[in-house]
């Protein structure tokens, strides 16, 4: 479970990058950073080892005695065993600098016969929290960096310990590929949750559009494209490594990396059918507040038809001409029954109005007997 941040705290984070002019391979860790902790497990066909390790020197046991090592490192913190461990395996500093700069897109990038791979890992609470995922493969190792709290790579430690497949018997390309796996099949939960968001604020706008209801369909718009950023360049670095890795991936792995691109590109079209959703729904919620104002200026608009008749008729009886002057002038004030004569006709000219409304269809709660034209 991650720690819920401030907006203002997550674009802080996505904006951490080093000072201008600093040197190349540099290695300087957030000011937020979480300290390191280094887990490993070594395995092959005939067991496994897995333990939490203290010290970055214990790592060297176990190269060269286990057919795979896989390093994992949580927390970017200390930049000491981040370039410690980036030693044993002779990483290159420009890659560990990337490390450490956690606002990496996706990218699969070669130094020798060794592979440098970023990605993200999602996790959906109150909102999308998002967390880079380095990993580095070579002949026997794999090493990852891990920004923070987030995981999404236990179905991979699970099926090593439960030696489900091939991942005992085949090489640490297979786990490179177990890994991308993972990373990629969490991404499938979450579009999950934004189907199921969208869905109630479809029914929400429908029967009750508010400011509240077009806040929440704007912030799952701009997390699908936090996704989208993250899956797209996935997509081509998984690509680019089914294309350019004959040498480096056994033919079983290559087969297993196809359909990983193939959940790349489900993710992507989910993604894109649920920000068009997105989107359409803004339209509705626009669409639905004017048809809100429309029957609201529609009533106001019946109201004062209705007012119209007996006020202009209660304002030709307040003239008070005086009938003395002339025949002509006003009768009606002399009469008996002026006065109920003037509230009958203002009530048969109200009464007129609304019948003549009702016939044309403009009061629907009535019925509707005309053609509204």
């Amino acid at each position: 479970m991650s720690k819920k941040r401030s907006k203002s705290e997550r674009r802080r984070a996505r904006m951490t990058h080093l000072p201008p002019g600093t040197a190349p391979g540099t290695l300087i860790p957030a000011p937020d950073a979480v300290q390191s902790k280094i887990d490993i497990i070594a395995y092959g066909p005939g067991g496994i080892v897995e333990k939490e390790i203290a010290d970055p020197e214990e790592v060297q046991s176990y190269i060269g005695k286990w057919p795979v090592v896989w390093v994992n490192v949580e927390g970017l913190g200390s930049a000491n065993v981040v370039k410690r461990i980036g030693e044993i395996f002779s990483i290159h500093n420009l890659a560990l600098e990337d490390v450490l700069n956690v606002h990496e897109r996706a990218k699969i990038e070669r130094y020798g016969d060794d592979l440098f791979l970023v990605m993200h890992m999602m996790e959906v609470n109150d909102h999308l929290e998002s967390e880079q995922l380095s990993v580095f493969s070579g002949k026997q190792f794999v090493v990852t960096f891990q920004e923070g709290p987030i995981d999404t790579l236990d179905p991979a430690r699970e099926r090593i310990r439960r030696g489900q497949g091939h991942i005992r018997q085949l090489g640490s390309d297979y786990l490179l590929y177990s890994i991308i796996d993972s990373v990629l099949d969490n991404y499938f939960p979450i579009l999950e949750v934004y189907a199921e968001q969208l869905d109630k604020l479809e029914d929400e706008i429908i029967s009750k559009p508010t400011t509240e209801v077009a806040g929440n369909v704007h912030l799952v718009k701009r997390e699908l494209l936090t996704l989208r950023r993250s899956v797209w360049p996935l997509r081509e670095a998984i690509n680019s490594l089914i294309r350019d890795s004959e040498g480096s991936f056994s033919e079983e792995t290559r087969f297993h990396l196809r359909d990983c691109y193939d959940h790349a590109v489900r993710i992507i079209d989910f993604i894109e059918t649920y920000r068009e959703l997105s989107a359409d729904l803004m339209d509705i919620y626009l669409s639905s507040l004017s048809n809100r104002m429309n029957e609201v200026m529609k009533v106001l608009t019946i109201i004062t038809t209705l007012f119209v008749p007996p006020t202009l008729i209660a304002g030709i009886y307040g003239m008070n001409f005086n009938t003395e002057i002339s025949r002509y002038n006003m009768p009606e004030l002399n009469w008996v029954y002026g006065y109920p004569f003037a509230l009958i006709l203002m009530l048969i000219v109200s009464l007129g109005v609304i019948g003549l409304l009702w016939y044309k269809g403009w009061l629907p709660a009535l019925g509707r007997r005309g053609n509204g034209n």
